[in-house]
C-alpha cells in the first residue's frame, strides 16, 4: 500500500493526548500533526526519533499533517492504524496471504453489536476476519499485541468465538509492523485478561494469524507469516494457515 502523498521529514519532540505529535520538521520549523493511533505507541512514540508526516491540502483540515512513520531500531514502523486494513485487503487480493484465494470481500461488516474488519465469503464458506496493528516487541524478535489495556480488542475475541457457533470462520489477524520482528505472542504483560481470551478462543476454533510487513518510506507491503507463540516457553506456534 502506497502513500501517494508527499511525505515530510522531522523529529518527534512529544506525543501527547492520544491523537497529537509535536514534530520538528529538517526545513526548520515546528509543526502538530494528527497521530492517528488509539495505542500508547510505547516504544515508537520517543522523543527523538525520526518521523515521516504527510500533508493534506484540505482547508477544513485544523491538522494539516499526519504522523505516518516512526524510524525505530534502522527500521520504519506503520503507526496509522487506519491503513492496516488497506494492507491486508491489498494482500488478500494479490495472494500474499495464503489460503484466501477465490474469496469475495467486503468491508466493515457489522456482526451483534461488533463491527468486524473483513468478511470473506466462498460458496457456503464465510469467514470474519479482524485486523490489529502490532508496533510492539517484547524481548528480542518478538512481537506483541496490545501495547495498552484494550477493551474492545477483547470484546472482538468474544464476539468472533460466538460467532463460531454461528456458522462463521473467525480469524485475528495481526500485521506486525516492526522489521526485527520473528515472532508474535499475546502481551500478557500489559493485557492479560486479553491474552487469556484469545488462548480460550483459540481452543475454540478461533484462527489466528500473524504477517509481518516491509516498510519503507512511502509503502507497507505484506511480506511473511510469523510463527505464534500463545504462552511464554510452552511451543504453542501457529497451526493455521500458512
Amino acid at each position: 500500500m502506497k502513500i501517494e502523498a508527499p511525505l515530510v521529514a522531522g523529529k518527534l519532540l512529544r506525543r501527547y493526548q492520544r491523537f497529537l505529535a509535536d514534530v520538528a520538521l529538517d526545513e526548520g520549523s515546528t509543526v502538530t500533526a494528527h497521530t492517528p493511533n488509539t495505542g500508547s505507541m510505547m516504544q515508537c512514540a520517543v522523543p527523538g526519533y525520526r518521523v515521516l508526516l504527510s500533508r493534506s491540502e484540505n482547508p477544513r483540515r485544523k491538522l494539516p499533517f499526519t504522523l505516518e512513520r516512526i524510524k525505530v531500531n534502522g527500521f520504519w514502523v506503520d503507526i496509522h492504524t487506519h491503513r492496516a486494513n488497506d494492507v491486508v485487503e491489498e494482500g488478500l487480493r494479490q495472494s500474499l496471504i495464503r489460503g484466501f484465494s477465490g474469496f469475495a470481500l467486503r468491508r466493515e461488516f457489522p456482526y451483534g453489536d461488533s463491527r468486524f474488519d473483513f468478511l470473506l465469503h466462498r460458496e457456503q464458506e464465510r469467514i470474519l476476519l479482524e485486523v490489529k496493528n502490532v508496533t510492539l516487541m517484547y524481548g528480542e524478535g518478538s512481537a506483541c499485541f496490545p501495547d495498552a489495556v484494550t477493551l474492545r480488542g477483547q470484546k472482538h475475541i468474544r464476539a468472533l468465538r460466538k460467532a463460531l457457533d454461528e456458522g462463521y470462520r473467525s480469524i485475528l489477524f495481526f500485521l506486525v509492523q516492526r522489521g526485527e520482528a520473528l515472532s508474535f505472542r499475546p502481551a500478557d504483560h500489559i493485557d492479560g485478561e486479553y491474552g487469556q481470551l484469545l488462548r480460550q478462543a483459540v481452543q475454540a476454533g478461533v484462527e489466528v494469524l500473524a504477517y509481518k510487513t516491509v516498510v519503507t518510506e512511502d509503502e507497507t507491503t505484506i511480506a511473511a507469516p510469523l510463527p505464534i507463540f500463545l504462552e511464554a516457553g510452552t511451543g504453542i506456534q501457529d497451526r493455521f494457515i500458512r
